[in-house]
């Protein structure tokens, strides 16, 4: 007769997502500043999803008589110098940056991660022009880079997103085929081989799990990053248009102000 098991050692999925969390939750005490960095992460990504939602005024509309007022329970954050409620922009704002920036980040991760794990595993010459492509790129600063291809396709929110893609594709690509080289030689790797496993099995299903660590590492840093860059060409005027809530758009509006609403820039 089989012996069941114990009724405290069945795991039903949502007990295995309820021990995942708390799992989670556990090490992020362990670490005050992860715990404080994932806060302000999670703070700016609901504000972004129900901003619009909660702000008390129009990010765009005027408000009749409020034009430069200093901040009042009313207007957290006072009003700019076109009568707009400064608190109610920054709110609203965050979803266009968050978005442009997330979203080109993930589209620069995903395509990344394939290039990088291509020509990690595949090697030769594939490898050596890639890596050429990829200095000659990088031979530039981000943001003279970003200046460049803007320039050429025009300030909207496509050409800040394509930006960030082609900024941001390089720098992955390198990292994935770094990783990627290390594990290749593995004995899994050549186990996949003599089965005669298809390509794609051998780069998605045995090489990318090994280097998913350092691919989220990455990612984490280029979101950050995106998110300067989707700023800093607001700032210079050649990303996201006026009357968007932009944030760069806001303190290059804010700088003119300085000396007599300087709550527009602080």
């Amino acid at each position: 007769m089989p012996v069941l098991p114990a009724p405290s050692a069945i795991r039903t999925p949502s007990h295995r997502r309820l021990r995942a969390v708390s799992s989670f939750w556990n090490r992020l005490r362990q670490s005050p500043l992860t715990l404080l960095g994932t806060a302000i992460v999670v703070i700016f990504v609901l504000m972004a999803i129900f901003g619009p939602l909660v702000a008390p005024y129009s990010a765009v509309d005027p408000i009749s008589g409020m034009k430069q007022q200093p901040p009042s329970l009313a207007h957290p954050f006072g009003t700019d110098n076109l009568s707009r409620d400064i608190f109610s922009r920054l709110i609203i704002g965050s979803r266009d940056i968050m978005s442009l920036a997330g979203l080109g980040t993930l589209l620069a991760v995903a395509l990344g991660a394939t290039v990088g794990l291509i020509i990690g595993y595949q090697g030769g010459w594939l490898d050596d022009v890639a890596l050429r492509l990829f200095d000659s790129l990088l031979a530039l600063p981000a943001t003279l880079l970003a200046l460049l291809l803007v320039g050429a396709v025009g300030p909207s929110r496509e050409s800040v997103l394509i930006v960030v893609v082609i900024v941001y594709v390089p720098i992955v690509a390198r990292v994935v085929r770094s990783a990627a080289l290390d594990v290749k030689g593995k004995a899994f790797i050549e186990a996949a081989q003599t089965r005669g496993e298809f390509y794609g099995y051998i780069l998605f299903r045995e090489l990318l799990p090994s280097v998913l660590p350092a691919l989220v590492v990455e990612a984490s840093l280029r979101f950050a990053y995106a998110i300067f860059l989707v700023a800093t060409l607001g700032y210079l005027g050649i990303g996201v248009q006026p009357p968007s809530p932009d944030w760069g758009l806001q303190v290059a509006a804010a700088q003119n102000y300085w000396s007599s609403a300087w709550w527009m820039l602080f």
